[in-house]
């Protein structure tokens, strides 16, 4: 979905062009983009996952 079709029920205007604030939240969640995870956590989780295989890896 895209705003470029949506109209604001608060000013009647295109949610793209960003008229009034209702408008520009819309449309900067509507573009909001990423997960619900920061790349930092990411990596330290994967970071992590390294070090316990090889430590299985070691044990067994």
């Amino acid at each position: 979905m895209s705003c470029e079709h949506l109209i604001c029920a608060r000013c009647s205007g295109p949610v793209v062009e960003g008229r009034c604030p209702t408008c520009r939240n819309a449309r900067a969640e509507m573009h909001r983009h990423g997960g619900p995870f920061s790349p930092t956590v990411i990596l330290a989780v994967l970071v992590l996952l390294f070090f316990l295989a090889l430590a299985l890896q070691r044990m067994y």
